[in-house]
């Protein structure tokens, strides 16, 4: 009988990585479906470019080391790696944008630290922030949702756009992210940003299209498909309520001191909630087994961390959603978060007990 050593994630059930792997992937399905049909066809096509490019990373890289090729492709950890990149962006982003930032994760954030397990930050959002900051105007091209665009797209309109930048009928991106009212239009987090920044109030910004209700429209449905997913992984115990509640919980809390301390100048927490990739991060992102915090303690330590960066940078930084920076700077502090959350040795007495 041989003593197997295996590095993390480590999961408390039957399941293989594998099975855990392509389970947040099915979860994410009514989230991915629901952005396909608000947002168009776009995001099918960056999520099959996403795949590929991902698997073909992997697999170079697995030679180059002169390791198994199949074993680690069906642990489904470079294809969840895809899944979440190609959400996150615009859905007509150019192609190369894809390619580079899928392939980054998987080389360099990924295989680089020693492959599934060693990797230090979550490879989705570490290839955010290189595609951001590399590709600022590339990365902020999201058109309006599909009923509040003026030219109808179609799969084939999807694909011109993405590998050509212009439609089969000649629309540029530029003229495609004008509305149905000739205003070009933004993403709702970003257009509040520019708005407040211009001098306008909250209640000014919000009687734009781009806002429904409480929410930005659509954005509202597409929150609410990934926060039923979420809520699906947490049933099946795939993973800890703990880092998704604590993110939510710091952020609606900051958010509703802030709103009524200056509700012209502030969001209300359903805003928040709602807006953006909020229960993405939350759920999918976030719960990484392998970069997040791993002790109960930490992780609600963990994820009030990220809600907390997340309402600053929203509020007072230069990005409209914060996600991938809050991640990224929470899973530097993970080492530390460990440290002092570790949970007592079983008979372990405190120097206090044994006097």
């Amino acid at each position: 009988m041989s003593f197997k050593i295996a590095s993390s994630p480590h999961q408390h059930n039957q399941r293989s990585t594998a099975q855990i792997m392509r389970l947040v992937v099915l979860a994410c399905l009514p989230g991915i479906a629901v952005q396909a049909v608000l947002f168009g066809y776009g995001v099918l096509i960056q999520l099959l470019l996403a795949i590929i490019t991902a698997w073909l990373s992997e697999a170079l890289i697995l030679v180059l080391r002169k390791k198994a090729i199949m074993p680690r492709l069906k642990d489904n950890s470079a294809l969840l790696t895809a899944v979440l990149l190609a959400v996150a962006i615009p859905p007509y982003a150019p192609w190369w944008i894809i390619v580079i930032g899928t392939a980054f994760a998987i080389i360099m954030v990924k295989q680089l630290y020693g492959g599934l397990g060693h990797n230090l930050f979550n490879p989705a959002m570490a290839a955010y922030v290189l595609l951001l900051v590399s590709f600022p105007l590339q990365m902020t091209q999201w058109l309006p949702p599909m009923s509040l665009q003026s030219v109808d797209l179609t799969p084939l309109d999807a694909v011109c756009s993405i590998f050509t930048q212009f439609s089969c009928s000649g629309f540029s991106l530029t003229q495609l992210q004008t509305s149905v009212d000739g205003i070009t239009m933004a993403t709702p987090l970003d257009t509040l940003r520019t708005d407040l920044s211009r001098g306008l109030t909250l209640s000014e910004s919000m009687q734009r299209p781009v806002f429904f209700s409480f929410a930005g429209t659509d954005w509202l449905w597409v929150n609410l498909a990934y926060l039923a997913g979420g809520i699906l992984l947490i049933q099946q115990k795939i993973i800890s309520w703990r880092i998704p509640v604590s993110i939510l919980a710091a952020l609606f809390l900051l958010s509703g001191i802030a709103s009524l301390a200056s509700p012209d100048t502030v969001a209300g927490p359903l805003f928040h909630l709602f807006s953006g990739g909020t229960m993405l991060a939350a759920f999918f992102i976030a719960t990484d087994p392998v970069s997040a915090s791993t002790t109960n303690r930490g992780r609600l330590i963990f994820g009030a961390a990220i809600g907390v960066i997340v309402f600053l940078i929203r509020n007072f930084g230069g990005y409209p959603d914060a996600y991938a920076f809050a991640v990224l700077l929470a899973n530097m502090a993970v080492p530390l978060i460990d440290y002092y959350t570790r949970p007592r040795t079983y008979g372990h007495r405190t120097r206090s007990e044994l006097k």
